[in-house]
């Protein structure tokens, strides 16, 4: 937690002179942000234990192959990154409550899921991922940054 809270300090450090979005909309983005977190979380637990099915019938049926081909990192990668995606899909979900109160808990849940998105780009081994990931962390933690006064 304590790097966490170091982290949230520095790059505020580098947000405070970003531009500022109307009051208006960071009233629409806090209203709105518990309901996309629950459709997300839905989603995300959804489409992660489909994926799970999916990577199961596929190593069973091509393990063989993938292991003569050398790509067994394969599997170890995917299930890794499921379990991420499964993570973040519950992380989601327990964010619903404290931001539709207004609480500081459920910024902390979205900035926890961001983090989590990097780490499961750093996970695929995939340079292209990470800067990618990196790129959409920091917008999207623009956009936290705007919101973090309206929770307490």
């Amino acid at each position: 937690m304590n790097y966490v809270n170091q982290l949230t300090k520095t790059l505020d450090g580098y947000y405070t002179k970003s531009p500022v979005l109307p009051s208006n909309v960071k009233e629409i983005l806090v209203s709105v942000a518990p309901w996309v977190t629950l459709i997300a979380g839905v989603f995300a637990l959804l489409s992660g234990l489909s994926l799970f099915g999916l990577l199961g019938l596929a190593t069973s049926v091509a393990g063989p192959y993938m292991a003569a081909a050398g790509v067994g990192g394969f599997a170890v990668t995917a299930i890794l990154s499921l379990l991420v995606l499964l993570v973040t899909g519950v992380i989601y979900l327990f964010a619903f409550s404290p931001l539709k109160g207004r609480k500081v808990k459920g910024w902390n849940y979205m900035l926890y899921a961001m983090l989590l998105y990097v780490l499961s780009a750093v996970v695929r081994l995939n340079v292209f991922d990470v800067i990618w990931s990196l790129v959409g962390f920091a917008v999207g933690y623009y956009f936290l940054y705007q919101v973090k006064s309206y929770y307490h």
